[in-house]
């Protein structure tokens, strides 16, 4: 005898492996290689017709209005009914396509939003680590002040965060300027630019930003 009896089992252990190894790849690849994950363009339908172009673009509204927990928490909270009625149990208040919202405030029920801007499971974001610390909505999501339905417009991937991570100096601002989405250091590209670059890494120096690029710092 060359080999021990249990090799006899070996090709069904393999094949099993194999099979299992092979579901796990197709999950993955059909859960977090999508555009629900991965890709520019992504916009799903929402309940409401919320229009970011006119509430944050046209009336100014800031987007800690809304998204309030955004600069002490981890996530960027979605608004409640009850803020929405704040102004539009005046305005509009009778208006068709509020009706998911009314019924929403006056049932104590969640507006089934759905989410954009998704990052997989095993990624740890910290909303109010990059806010607090001079990185603006708009390096992440666009300029949401200008579009009547969200989309993504960045990838999301880990090149894109390790890009920002490397270099932090060059997406960094004042942090009272962080939801001026529009805001630049100068109406001149090349001295913005500039700035951009003194001023950044004054930034970075100053308010001893990490810029961590270790796998622990997001896969924990």
């Amino acid at each position: 005898m060359i080999f021990p009896k249990w090799t006899n089992s070996l090709p069904l252990v393999l094949g099993v492996f194999a099979a299992l190894a092979g579901a796990g790849v197709a999950a993955g690849v059909t859960i977090y290689l999508t555009p629900k994950y991965t890709r520019a363009g992504y916009q799903p339908v929402q309940p409401v017709p919320f229009s970011h172009k006119i509430h944050a673009g046209q009336l100014g509204v800031d987007c800690r209005y809304c998204h309030n927990g955004v600069e002490k928490s981890w996530f960027s909270n979605l608004p409640g009914a009850s803020t929405c009625m704040n102004c539009h149990n005046q305005v509009l208040k009778d208006d068709p396509r509020l009706a998911v919202v009314r019924d929403s405030a006056t049932n104590n029920t969640p507006i089934p939003w759905v989410q954009v801007h998704i990052v997989p499971d095993y990624v740890y974001f910290n909303h109010s680590v990059h806010v607090t610390r001079g990185i603006s909505c708009v390096e992440c999501h666009g300029r949401v002040d200008q579009m009547d339905e969200v989309r993504e417009v960045k990838s999301m991937s880990m090149s894109f965060c390790l890009d920002c991570h490397r270099d932090p100096a060059a997406n960094i601002r004042p942090p009272s300027k962080v939801t001026d989405l529009g805001w630049t250091w100068s109406t001149n590209a090349a001295e913005a630019e500039h700035l951009q670059d003194v001023n950044g890494k004054k930034f970075v120096h100053d308010w001893k930003v990490e810029s961590l690029q270790s796998c622990s710092a997001c896969h924990r």
